[in-house]
């Protein structure tokens, strides 16, 4: 059975990247890992040995490694700026690679566009999300029936959604991340509207 150390999160899970799982384990795929949780891309100042949660993660995270493979071939996740991709490129640092697929859902984008941005060596979706989950979002965007995946475990899931992933090909506008950062808009408060 694959484990989580002869894959390319093995890093990750080094730096504590890997928060919050939902999923942390071999897949129903021979040779694959699949995570599905948060990951920590900027941490809080520590102060002796206390644990502080991060100051930023993308969440809802979606993605998949193979055993004996260096990088990551597909990941799918949230970010509440645009801004925050540089940072995402960074702490995903060589687990990127060319041929790899990745969703980026950012709230802080025009809901009607859809962008391409290419960084740290690898090409990036850039997707609106307002209310719906990335898993929704992925689903409707691949066309996959989410009936037809309702009596499959998590595990199952995350194949079924990779799989079909790692065909997907779109001709969004390809645009710098500085240009990305021009057009985005306000980052919402994500606890704005909650009862105190």
């Amino acid at each position: 059975m694959t484990t989580l150390e002869q894959t390319a999160f093995a890093r990750l899970e080094t730096e504590k990247r890997l928060q919050n799982p939902v999923l942390k384990s071999a897949t129903k795929v021979a040779g694959r890992f699949g995570f599905r949780g948060e990951i920590a891309i900027k941490f809080a100042p520590q102060l002796a040995d206390e644990a502080r949660p991060p100051e930023i993660t993308s969440d809802q995270v979606m993605a998949i490694a193979t055993e004996g493979e260096k990088g990551i071939p597909f990941f799918a996740g949230y970010l509440l700026s645009f801004g925050y991709l540089d940072m995402l490129v960074e702490a995903l640092g060589d687990a990127l690679v060319p041929e790899g697929k990745y969703f980026v859902f950012c709230n802080n984008i025009d809901l009607l566009k859809k962008y391409q941005v290419n960084m740290g060596g690898a090409t990036f979706f850039i997707l609106p999300l307002d209310e719906a989950t990335v898993y929704n979002e992925l689903l409707e965007l691949l066309r996959l029936e989410k009936t037809e995946l309702k009596k499959l475990d998590t595990a199952a899931k995350l194949d079924v959604v990779a799989d079909k992933a790692l065909k997907f090909t779109a001709n969004y506008p390809v645009i710098t991340y500085e240009e990305g950062l021009a057009l985005m808009g306000p980052v919402r408060n994500p606890n704005e509207g909650r009862p105190v």
